[in-house]
């Protein structure tokens, strides 16, 4: 990926499509995938982030999603530990680090049935976590506007009880994404800076960080709010970040794929 034209022919601007039922795999541990479609769209949102200058954002090939944000289960399967503060298999492992998720992403690529089909895992960049959430939309959530019905998607501070709960009991969103609002804030694969001024292809963020030398610039991206994060820190626009090195009950992540001619 690179933020250049490879002269490719532009992809379309994604659409939204009610419940679009995207091609899915799943891998030897039990998670799920949804091939995302490329395409173009606008990121960001500066009533959401001042930071977040609306973009052009060009993706030329299809990209593999993790449906789910990774289990306590799953995380413990492949690392042999779960670190999480709200024990719970099904539930979304947290306390985890930027360092840790892209651990993770290679030990499980080196797993024996992985390594076998050529699977190579990784953390989503922060464009694609975006198209992503979208889904096709240009509304403040996938599901449009209202604050209101942030509840049958997300779990966050107005419903969440304090706690993290077993991914996937909410609605998913229309390319049938679960939890990309609330539950756990999920770490991106970009460091965290400002959005370029105009059209990028394939975007990876910063090259190492902040040039501004600002504080935030040795922070990893984090998207999609959490369990405690109020209505205004889920929207699908909606930025942060951490050190890479840091871990808290609020940071847990999914992962993407890519395969075999990808």
């Amino acid at each position: 990926m690179c933020g250049c034209d490879r002269g490719q022919p532009t992809p379309p601007i994604a659409t939204h499509v009610e419940d679009m039922d995207l091609p899915k795999s799943a891998d030897s541990i039990g998670l799920e995938f949804k091939q995302i479609p490329a395409g173009t769209f606008m990121m960001g949102d500066t009533t959401v982030d001042e930071r977040a200058t609306p973009h052009e954002v060009i993706l030329t090939t299809f990209f593999k999603m993790g449906v789910h944000e990774v289990t306590q289960a799953q995380y413990e399967q492949v690392m042999g530990v779960n670190p999480s503060e709200f024990k719970g298999a099904a539930k979304p492992v947290e306390k985890v680090s930027w360092k840790d998720a892209i651990e993770f992403c290679r030990k499980l690529s080196e797993l024996p049935a992985e390594k076998a089909a050529g699977n190579v895992y990784r953390l989503p960049t922060e464009s694609e976590w975006e198209y992503a959430c979208r889904a096709g939309t240009k509304t403040k959530y996938s599901f449009g506007d209202d604050d209101a019905d942030l509840d049958a998607y997300a779990w966050y501070g107005d419903n969440s009880d304090g706690t993290t709960h077993p991914v996937g009991s909410k609605q998913p969103n229309p390319w049938g994404l679960y939890d990309m609002n609330g539950n756990v804030s999920e770490w991106c694969q970009d460091w965290y800076g400002d959005y370029p001024s105009g059209s990028v292809t394939d975007p990876t963020g910063p090259p190492t960080g902040d040039p501004t030398g600002a504080s935030w610039g040795s922070f990893r991206v984090l998207r999609g709010g959490g369990w405690d994060a109020s209505a205004e820190g889920c929207p699908s626009a909606s930025r942060g970040g951490s050190y890479p090195s840091y871990r808290s009950y609020n940071f847990g992540f999914r992962v993407c794929l890519s395969s075999p001619g990808k």
